[in-house]
């Protein structure tokens, strides 16, 4: 076992099906590790279909392990290989499992889902609590609202999980925005392996060629629902106040790798009418877009919530409230304090409100008019952590 920092190892599993949420936060973590700590190689997996399109630091490589997609009806099903889910699952559980008999990481970092997707990580976590390896939850500052949580938690039969295999579970928020577990039936041993990180902050990628991004005429707003496969309700709405007012800042969406292509291209046509908005499908340099935006109107996950912070920028938030409500407790909490206005996207969503809210970005306060300086500590927290455990 290498339990030096000049020779160490951290193994990230993001299950990623679906988005692109856990995927950014997993690459942050990664990049701001290898940075702090230079004998450190990172290696991340994940079923994310479009992880190829990102870049990575040297020391950080990833394994695309075969997606899964979930349906409408909430059952998942084989993205890629036309064989049975079951037969899916088992290769990703085999391959996760011998990863980690062979990596053999210092830590290994789990993203959101404690047991993995379907159970798939449960076989690894039993592996290594006969090692020395550092289990560890990373969890969103918002996991769901408390009676849905537990709701899920009990099938999955999560709360054993942190209580035998988890050596520490890390919060990726500041405890003063509320604590995701609330609500749970969570024993002692738990909350005081539990550890608040503050929110994770967002820097502009070192050594990008920014000639080769396709920034509109400043000045303008930057919308963006993510990856964008339940983004449509929220893109329409930015729309249509465009359609409707032309005295609006203009606008650059970015719709999202995983918007389905019949709405997409509606999009796209509707676009090509309103000569104050440019429409775009993706951009692996988001963060470049977003700090020389005016403004930004977003569905409030939690990475565009790090990155308005980071970026510091005026915000209107529309975020879900189905399946979860994840997005609109953090956009309702955020609102709270002013650090940005929010519109509810399950509201008769009125083109008129849009058109308002849009309109009052231009003179809304920006989130530093607050204080941020015990929100944005999340990086320092993991860097120092994970010396912490490594190095002893």
């Amino acid at each position: 076992m290498r339990s030096k920092l000049n020779n160490s190892r951290l193994l990230i599993y993001s299950h990623d099906s679906f988005g692109l949420g856990h995927l950014r936060r997993c690459r942050t973590i990664a990049h701001a590790l290898v940075d702090k700590y230079k004998g450190l190689s990172v290696l991340i997996m994940t079923g994310s279909p479009i992880i190829g399109r990102f870049d990575f630091k040297a020391r950080v490589d990833f394994i695309r392990i075969p997606g899964v997609i979930k349906l409408h009806n909430g059952e998942y099903t084989s993205l890629g290989l036309h064989i049975d889910l079951a037969d899916t699952m088992a290769l990703r559980e085999s391959i996760i499992l011998n990863t980690s008999k062979v990596f053999k990481p210092d830590i290994f970092l789990v993203d959101k889902e404690p047991g993995g997707l379907k159970g798939e990580v449960i076989s690894t976590l039993k592996y290594f609590k006969k090692t020395d390896t550092h289990c560890i939850l990373g969890l969103r500052d918002i996991m769901d609202a408390p009676h849905l949580l537990k709701k899920e938690w009990q099938q999955k039969k999560v709360l054993p999980l942190l209580e035998n295999y988890y050596d520490e579970l890390w919060v990726y928020g500041p405890q003063e925005m509320g604590d995701p577990l609330q609500g749970l039936a969570i024993k002692p041993q738990v909350s005081a392996k539990t550890r608040y990180t503050g929110y994770l902050p967002r820097q502009l990628p070192e050594q990008t060629d920014t000639e080769t991004i396709n920034f509109p005429t400043k000045p303008y707003i930057l919308v963006t629902p993510g990856g964008g496969g339940d983004g449509v309700e929220m893109v329409d709405w930015v729309m249509r106040a465009y359609e409707s007012c032309a005295q609006l800042m203009p606008a650059l969406f970015v719709l999202g790798p995983f918007m389905a292509a019949t709405e997409r291209n509606n999009f796209l046509q509707r676009a090509e009418n309103l000569p104050h908005v440019t429409v775009i499908t993706f951009s692996n340099h988001l963060e470049h877009l977003m700090a020389g935006s005016e403004a930004v109107v977003a569905m409030g996950g939690y990475n565009t919530f790090c990155e308005i912070l980071s970026f510091d920028k005026a915000a209107l938030i529309l975020p879900r409230s189905q399946p979860r409500q994840e997005q609109l407790i953090r956009a309702q909490n955020a609102a709270a304090i002013g650090l940005l206005s929010m519109l509810d996207l399950a509201s008769q969503r009125l083109t008129n409100d849009m058109v308002e809210g849009i309109k009052k970005l231009e003179s809304q306060p920006k989130p530093s008019s607050q204080s941020l300086s015990k929100l944005l500590n999340g990086l320092d927290f993991v860097t120092v952590r994970f010396g912490e455990l490594v190095g002893s």
